[in-house]
């Protein structure tokens, strides 16, 4: 891993800044119907994906997670305005427009979604570590997934495996504290995820999600133990959404107390209090951040905004690849 310098500071903050301001006018533009569907947004945790990022070898590393998956994408290198032109639904986002907030995907990337069944992915990802073990390619699978979905019996049965076979998988369970609006004590005997590891010997334990520094070391090690031919790592990252579960969530499981605690350690403010702390950037300096960050956005939107919606006959192409599959009515 990179040492962390003032230039990682400084990115993670244009970075951090960037996913929430980008999620903040998903919002706004969901609320006007621009966006339709499920909207999951992902307010508060960056540090775990910044974090992750610093420590992976975006040349050959992969990443697959569950829906809320906006940001993530971008951060392996995804165009941002393709992002967001599939969750307007239009032919020029990462999918056509025909996967939409859900189902950001890149294989360009090694971004492999994006998946809207609870838990689903966690096999994908051990399957896709699998493959890198079996043709010997050096990379690194990372296998995200809700405090909800450790309760399936797919990660149960995706651990057993990727032990048996030492695979080079880190999964991570983003534990923001409630599956839904459940919370995990709850739903669960031990509150303390992380130790659904210690079952399969997997090294195993808890980060402060919200710290990118720390995110960024416990990564690392995972990330070179399984590079190494040492087997999985499972993370519990304690972290926190500042917004509901998605947008139709009306919180009421959860006090506004509470979220206003939990934003005292805004990932974000955390890394901009060491900027300023530092003296690694001006105060005119953050303001072009910000004014960057700002632009950006709103590039993103016009470009979404001005997009074509995809043409019915699209419908075809996606499903069908043989272009004569009988009982297809291709007349439009």
């Amino acid at each position: 891993m990179e040492k962390i310098t003032k230039e990682t500071y400084l990115k993670w903050y244009e970075d951090m800044l960037f996913w929430r301001k980008f999620e903040d006018k998903l919002a706004a533009v969901y609320i006007q119907q621009k966006v339709r569907g499920f909207l999951h947004l992902y307010n508060g945790q960056e540090a775990v994906l910044a974090g992750a990022l610093h420590a992976m070898d975006l040349t050959k590393d992969k990443m697959i997670t569950a829906y809320r998956n906006h940001v993530q994408p971008i951060g392996m290198g995804v165009d941002p305005k393709k992002v967001m032109a599939e969750l307007y639904g239009k032919v020029t986002g990462t999918s056509k427009g025909m996967g939409g907030s859900m189902h950001i995907f890149s294989k360009e990337h090694r971004f492999y979604g994006g998946h809207g069944i609870v838990g689903g992915q966690i096999p994908l990802g051990a399957g896709l570590a699998f493959a890198d073990k079996y043709f010997k390619r050096d990379a690194v699978t990372l296998c995200y997934m809700g405090d909800g979905a450790v309760r399936q019996g797919s990660l149960h049965e995706s651990f057993n495996l990727a032990m048996l076979w030492q695979l080079p998988v880190v999964f991570v369970c983003e534990n923001n504290g409630y599956a839904m609006g459940t919370s995990v004590a709850r739903t669960s005997y031990s509150t303390e995820i992380w130790k659904l590891g210690l079952g399969y010997e997997m090294p195993c334990g808890p980060v402060d999600g919200m710290d990118p520094v720390t995110v960024a070391k416990e990564m690392n090690k995972a990330i070179e133990r399984a590079r190494s031919g040492g087997g999985p790592t499972f993370l519990e990252m304690k972290t926190y959404r500042y917004r509901g579960h998605s947008m139709s969530d009306a919180q009421h499981y959860r006090t506004k107390d509470e979220v206003e605690e939990y934003k005292k350690i805004d990932p974000i403010t955390q890394v901009l209090d060491v900027i300023k702390e530092k003296n690694y950037a001006t105060g005119d300096q953050i303001k072009e951040i910000d004014k960057r960050v700002k632009d950006k956005v709103k590039e993103c939107e016009k470009f979404a905004e001005e997009s074509e919606y995809p043409p019915v006959n699209q419908l075809y192409d996606m499903v069908y690849e043989q272009e004569d599959y009988p009982f297809v009515q291709h007349k439009l």
